[in-house]
């Protein structure tokens, strides 16, 4: 790959669309077989060293691998009791590889790293269509780099599947910009439609950009631009609304409960839990038991948790919980070292693009293509910064792309217009804003890897004076005319600035990536801060008091193994479920859901019994018999790991008032109440088959 040394007129450069590229030469196909063959290496190395990843979407993964409605609607258990609380496309990914290659950690997880392989393929091709080759490539790397990505396409939440989409939908859009292609826009419109079936909400966040810089950027009359819209508008509304009309019309009897919906209807997720109430910070449903949850003194108790650091499932960033809303969010905590590596640097680079092609004329491809990719960030990343309820900071992989590409498009846009001090100077503070940042960012975790601190320090500082002087000289010897006989020193200095500021601006978060893949991610907030020895175990937090823990006794496969009902047993919640699942290869009912859904009622799960669909009820061996539901009693600090004992006691209150009021404290009362309990392994057993006399 080489950045064209030719350098075109700057008034041509600011009035021509981006031609067709010319052939690929051979160093260019190298040069992308090395960027996705790399990534696919990296991705893909020992990632089965991440387990179940979530277990409570592999659980989802493993029923659609046994069951094909289970696949259709993202089941939890191949009995079709209810869902994960997502639209089921990435389930439907993992389901189907389950289903050709038989459930495992790597049947799971591998079709992760191919989308994420896929995604980096897009960017590429998105960046070359508007500045070529070069362009494509920094924004590939960028991309693959990110700590975020590193992490997340390793495992097996829904932001992998989403994030392919909306890079898909963002490379169509691009093309249908460049040429006023309706195809082309209908076919961002499916891909958005299904990006809304994967996490429903944020798979929108790319919309507004696409639409936007289409009706303003596309070479057609405004007539036709609305009408490509109307067009890509109903596309996406098919795309997304044939999954929403099936499950509307399917009868709520014969299919599964649609998990965090108050009234088993896609709609209220839509408008609720995955929806704006997530925003807003208003999360609905749950009758008593989401009230408690909702209270300000549980909301008191999460904040002191969150500005505390302990023990709320991360490595050292607190991966559960996020800073308070604001702007600053994604620059601090755990969202700062999986997403902002190249956030400041990719902020400058939009500035300092849009001042180079501030006289180009309505239809400029690269100013097009820049404020896609802007646009997305920036609405994208606002709502991230101020989203109230459960912002996890995984969820900022979403904005992953547009900072990549912001950054490549800007770098050859600075390149070709080095005439220029703006260019000069953007190019020089964009790979400063890199570099210094990177090293603010390790010098939190100081004593770990101090020397790639540093010297990303010390290269971003030669690379940004580098740029400062390689540019200016430059400069004035094409103003004044001068020829210099020394072609190749100076082909070797541009090399060497160029190699510096790739080092500077992308060494840090490759250290971060580097220990993403290298270490153990499970549990529902993995985070990618360095390993230390005083970190709680994967998957802590709030995970044991809404999901358990694993239990591989032979005697509870054994038990369950040899029942024959509908549902081997019952347990509070789906992650305790989905683990028990894979562990004992038994379908399981997940009471309650994921948090506080109100499913089963207790005279729904009496029924149950009576007809023989579930054989055995399973409860935590760490609390005695008593009306409330052993999760209730347990105390807090063992619930979280490394929680304050100053906050013990408010923390087991809230808890003890959350499983008094839900189906799942309810219904553990009511078997405690009747049947007797034997210990297996790490769980009291109830026989639903024998009351107690």
């Amino acid at each position: 790959m080489t950045i064209e040394a030719t350098r075109p007129s700057a008034a041509s450069e600011r009035t021509t669309q981006r031609p067709d590229l010319p052939p690929a030469r051979p160093i260019d196909r190298i040069a992308v077989a090395v960027l996705l063959v790399g990534t696919a290496v990296f991705y893909l190395w020992n990632i089965t060293v991440n387990g179940s990843g979530n277990v409570f979407y592999a659980g989802a993964a493993w029923a659609g691998s046994r069951n094909w409605e289970a696949l259709l609607f993202g089941s939890v258990d191949p009995s079709n009791f209810i869902t994960v609380d997502k639209p089921p496309v990435s389930q439907w990914v993992m389901g189907l590889s389950g289903q050709i290659f038989g459930y495992s950690s790597a049947s799971m997880l591998i079709p992760e790293a191919l989308m994420g392989v896929a995604t980096v393929a897009l960017m590429y091709a998105a960046g070359t269509r508007v500045a070529g080759r070069g362009a494509g490539l920094i924004a590939g790397a960028a991309l693959a780099l990110t700590p975020v990505a590193a992490m997340m396409f390793r495992f097996n939440n829904p932001d992998a599947a989403m994030v392919l989409l909306m890079t898909a939908a963002a490379y169509c859009a691009i093309r249908a910009t460049a040429t006023a292609s309706g195809r082309w826009l209908a076919l961002a419109g499916v891909a958005v439609g299904f990006a809304f079936l994967a996490k429903m909400l944020e798979g929108l966040m790319v919309l507004p950009a696409l639409g936007l810089i289409y009706l303003v950027a596309a070479p057609t009359g405004i007539g036709r631009r609305v009408t490509h819209l109307v067009i890509a508008t109903v596309t996406m509304l098919i795309s997304a609304g044939w999954y929403v009309l099936l499950t509307l019309w399917w009868p709520a009897s014969s299919r599964p409960y649609l998990a965090g919906s108050t009234d088993n209807n896609f709609m209220n997720l839509v408008l609720g839990y995955n929806g704006l109430a997530r925003i807003e910070g208003k999360q609905q449903g749950g009758g008593a038991a989401r009230s408690v949850i909702s209270s300000p003194q549980a909301q008191d108790f999460i904040d002191r948790i969150r500005h505390s650091g302990g023990g709320v499932g991360g490595r050292g960033g607190g991966g559960m919980f996020a800073d308070g809303p604001g702007i600053t969010r994604l620059f601090s905590g755990e969202f700062g070292i999986e997403i902002s590596w190249l956030l400041p640097a990719a902020l400058v680079a939009l500035v300092v693009a849009l001042v180079l092609r501030g006289r180009a004329p309505r239809t400029d491809l690269m100013r097009a293509g820049v404020l896609i990719f802007g646009l997305w960030m920036v609405i994208d990343g606002l709502v991230l910064s101020y989203m109230k309820s459960n912002p996890h900071p995984y969820y900022s992989l979403a904005i992953a792309p547009p900072i990549a590409g912001v950054i490549g498009l800007e770098v050859v846009e600075c390149w070709r217009q080095r005439d220029r001090i703006v260019a000069i100077v953007g190019l020089a503070a964009v790979v400063a804003a890199a570099g210094v940042w990177g090293f603010v960012l390790m010098q939190r975790q100081s004593s770990w890897l101090p020397a790639v601190a540093w010297a990303t320090l010390v290269v971003t500082v030669l690379a940004s004076v580098g740029v400062l002087v390689v540019g200016l000289v430059g400069r004035s010897r094409s103003r004044t005319g001068s020829v210099s006989g020394r072609g190749s020193r100076r082909r070797f200095v541009l090399g060497g600035v160029a190699v510096a500021a790739v080092i500077g601006a992308l060494l840090a978060p490759a250290a971060y990536a580097t220990e993403v893949v290298a270490t153990p991610h499970t549990g529902g907030g993995p985070s990618v801060s360095p390993a230390s020895e005083d970190r709680p175990s994967a998957g802590g937090g709030f995970g044991g008091f809404f999901g358990g823990t694993s239990d591989k006794s032979p005697a509870l496969k054994e038990l369950l193994g040899s029942t024959t009902s509908r549902w081997a047993a019952a347990i509070s919640r789906s992650s305790a479920a989905a683990q028990i699942e894979i562990d004992t290869d038994k379908p399981v009912m997940a009471i309650g859901g994921f948090t506080n859904d109100p499913v089963p009622t207790l005279a729904e799960f009496q029924q149950y019994i009576r007809n023989g669909d579930v054989t055995y009820y399973l409860a935590s061996a760490g609390g005695s018999r008593g009306g409330s539901g052993s999760a209730g009693r347990r105390s807090a600090t063992s619930i979280v790991p490394g929680l304050d004992p100053s906050m013990s006691e408010q923390a087991t209150k809230l808890f003890s008032q959350y499983n008094s009021t839900s189906v799942t404290g309810k219904i553990q009362a009511w078997v405690e109440a009747h049947y007797t309990p034997r210990t297996v392994g790490s769980y009291q057993v109830y026989d639903l088959r024998h009351p107690t006399s």
